[in-house]
């Protein structure tokens, strides 16, 4: 059978793409699966194709599937919708299946409200049901539908589920996804065993975490790191769960030499100076805490049981260690209030994180904040009919006004911008000679955030240059860096102190002396001082690069040689065409 496996596109742009643009590793291990029972498989990212029908109608005309599951969650579910229908539309007997999350908790409204669009729904963990699923319509057997555990459908008019699905037990059990795709989303663990009142994974994982074994998590990387991807992102809950089975992975990676950087996410009392050592020297660039408030009572509340000592703790640590911490925040919470806030802004202040993420408080099915909120205000589930990603808790909560909630984002979000710098420059590493090279690798990516990254677009980040000077100084103190030496330069192309670009080039190329962005930049350098000559020596090392040729043909333009000119601006044509 052909089976379509799709990540659909959300109902609203998001402001971090990376949040929902990516498709769910959970994908990938179904059709491995398929594939390895015989099925023609194949996972898409739809996620950027919303408002492009005619693209999408041409994947489902060219494709022919038998069978579509989609991926869905609450922000995705109307682009699944529409997806579904638009597939029905095209063909009437394909099937399609809604699995993930947002099936798992409103499997019985996606049946009830869109029959037309929606045959089946997966809930919980969806390999083998899905499987089952499919070997079931292949075989047309619709008798057996009721003996699949783990599925809903329609009998008599009426929505139906089967038994639950037992929890997989033993992850490695099931064939790598690597050997078939690629992508860099990697996953140690399935579950969570907190008890977070905003987060859906208590009742869709059971709480009980499984784990696979670390030859299975790092052969997946390897496989991938071999066909070319160098960065990754670890999705657990809590990667650091078991320190000791972290240390196992990270001691495997280095190992096997896998050149690799990746970012995991973590819990504050999970952490240690002994894995924070070990995932650094693996290639770990960043790790994300659920901090959320600075408040303990709204914490409570929300059922974070994290101790402020242990935030303090952990943010310290790894910071030390040359990771950038990256703290999760949630406002808008019951309680909250102007002094909360100033709680949660105390809070930053103390632990300085480098990257904070602001969320407003959002119920979904699933959490048992959202149960608690159907209880007292009788919502039903025919809510999630209206065009609209989620619920925003505080237009329920009447000792909160927009007007302050929003407020509370604008001076949380303003407040982290004004201070980031003097956050970036308290930064304090561990004073180890075999992490120095790591310590400037750290400092010079921090630093590129400032001038050509995320935070060099942010209007309100003060001093953005300046920062990241101090901290490319501070790099270079530790080791040569290739990233501190191209920031220095380009810093200094900007000030058109052209001179002392090419001097911080050079040491450069001291070091790199195969580097091409620090030729290339340096040959700027020299254009601007006038010396094209030596400025083409520097560029025809690299007959292959466009930029180079670009800049070559200008250098010849410069010098009066006229016929190169003409020749190199016809070979810039011919590779841009």
């Amino acid at each position: 059978m052909k089976i379509l496996l799709i990540y659909p596109y959300c109902l609203e742009d998001r402001i971090h793409e990376e949040d929902a643009t990516v498709v769910p590793i959970g994908l990938y291990y179904i059709a491995a699966l398929l594939r390895e029972n015989g099925h023609d498989a194949e996972v898409l990212n739809f996620s950027h194709l919303k408002g492009k029908p005619a693209e999408i109608r041409e994947v489902f005309v060219s494709r022919r599937p038998d069978i579509i599951g989609f991926s869905v969650f609450n922000a995705n579910r109307w682009g699944a919708i529409d997806l579904a229908r638009c597939a029905k539309s095209l063909d009437p007997e394909v099937r399609v299946v809604f699995g993930g999350v947002g099936a798992t908790f409103l499997w019985d409204f996606f049946l009830s409200e869109y029959p037309k669009a929606v045959d089946f729904t997966v809930m919980g963990e969806g390999e083998y049901p899905f499987l089952e699923l499919v070997r079931c319509l292949d075989r047309k057997e619709p008798e057996r539908l009721e003996t699949i555990r783990g599925i809903g459908f329609m009998k008599e008019d009426v929505p139906f589920r089967t038994e639950p699905a037992e929890p997989l037990c033993d992850p490695d059990e099931l064939p790598d996804p690597a050997q078939y795709f690629t992508f860099q989303h990697l996953v140690l663990t399935r579950g969570c065993p907190a008890d977070c009142a905003f987060c859906g994974s208590p009742q869709f994982w059971r709480r009980r975490v499984r784990y696979h074994s670390t030859d299975y998590f790092v052969t997946q990387m390897e496989r991938l790191y071999r066909r070319g991807v160098t960065f990754f992102f670890v999705s657990d809950d809590t990667f650091t769960l078991k320190k000791e089975r972290t240390i196992a992975v990270c001691k495997e990676i280095l190992a096997r030499r896998l050149r690799v950087t990746w970012a995991a996410i973590s819990r504050v009392d999970c952490v240690d100076e002994t894995v924070l050592r070990w995932m650094r020297m693996a290639g770990c660039v960043q790790i994300s805490y659920g901090v959320e408030s600075g408040s303990e009572q709204i914490r409570r509340r929300l059922n974070k049981r994290l101790r402020t000592e242990d935030i303090h703790t952990a943010f310290r640590l790894t910071t030390r260690y040359g990771i950038l911490a990256r703290a999760y925040f949630i406002y808008g919470c019951p309680g909250e209030s102007r002094e909360t806030i100033r709680e949660t802004l105390d809070l930053m202040a103390q632990i300085k994180p480098l990257s904070t993420i602001f969320y407003l408080l959002t119920l979904f099915p699933g959490t048992s904040l959202y149960e608690e909120f159907r209880r007292k205000f009788d919502i039903p589930d025919w809510i999630w009919n209206r065009p609209m990603e989620d619920i925003l808790y505080f237009e329920y909560d009447p000792d909160l006004s927009r007007e302050d909630v929003l407020a509370f984002g604008k001076t949380l979000r303003t407040e982290f911008y004004r201070h980031l710098p003097r956050y970036a420059e308290a930064v304090e590493l561990i004073d180890d000679p075999a992490l120095y090279p790591l310590h400037a690798d750290f400092l010079s990516r921090l630093a590129m955030t400032f001038t050509h990254g995320d935070y060099a677009r942010i209007e309100a980040i003060p001093d953005k240059a300046a920062t990241a000077e101090t901290l490319y100084r501070k790099a270079l103190r530790y080791a040569p860096d290739h990233r501190a030496f191209l920031g220095l330069g380009m810093l200094r192309q900007q000030d058109r102190d052209f001179a002392s670009s090419v001097r911080f080039l050079r040491e450069g190329l001291g070091n790199y002396p195969e580097s091409e962005p620090l030729h290339l930049c340096l040959a700027v350098s020299l254009m601007n001082m006038g010396q094209h000559r030596d400025a083409l020596d520097v560029l025809l090392k690299f007959p292959a690069s466009k930029q180079a040729v670009h800049f070559a043909a200008q250098c010849y333009q410069a010098l009066g040689d006229s016929e190169n000119a003409a020749a190199f601006a016809r070979k810039v044509h011919r590779m841009s065409s």
